[in-house]
């Protein structure tokens, strides 16, 4: 089992706790997010769904992105949003970037734009990640489950999972 597995399980344990579903919106991780999550147990008791908008013109059509470039805080902010109420989650993720080799939309390689759903909220924020394409989707997947996993942990009412 990979880290990233473990924590796509945590999400899982999580999830079905505080009784809550969970969708993802992607560009440049083209899914692995969302194949992260549906590989975790019970994953049909509470994730959604992902709408993968790897082109800008999904992204506009499909997730609401407003015209003007997709690797920026109002694309992500679009995302999660329109994926939430698309899909009926109660938490959403969103990642758009540029994952290299070259820049997108003036911002260089590595940059990338996350969106955060959760409970009617839209929280942005953006990373520069270093290194090849792979590294930054690596890296950008890694992210985009630890804001899943610390928006479960601020759910109202969220039971606390037992000691370890």
């Amino acid at each position: 089992m990979t880290p990233q597995d473990k924590v796509a399980e945590r999400i899982s344990t999580a999830a079905r706790r505080a009784h809550v579903f969970l969708a993802t919106a992607e560009s440049l991780t083209g899914g692995q997010i969302s194949c992260l999550l549906g590989a975790a147990p019970a994953s049909s008791d509470w994730y959604r769904g992902s709408v993968v908008a790897y082109s800008s013109d999904v992204k506009h059509r499909v997730l609401q992105v407003p015209d003007g470039p997709v690797v920026s805080e109002p694309s992500a902010r679009a995302m999660a949003g329109a994926v939430a109420e698309l899909l009926g989650a109660d938490i959403a993720v969103a990642v758009t970037g540029a994952g290299g080799p070259d820049p997108q939309d003036g911002q260089p390689p590595g940059t990338v734009w996350f969106g955060l759903f959760s409970h009617g909220r839209i929280d942005t924020e953006m990373r520069r990640f270093p290194g090849e394409p792979q590294d930054v989707v690596t890296a950008t997947t890694e992210h985009a489950l630890a804001l899943l996993e610390q928006a479960l942990a601020a759910v109202p009412g969220r039971v606390p999972p037992p000691p370890a």
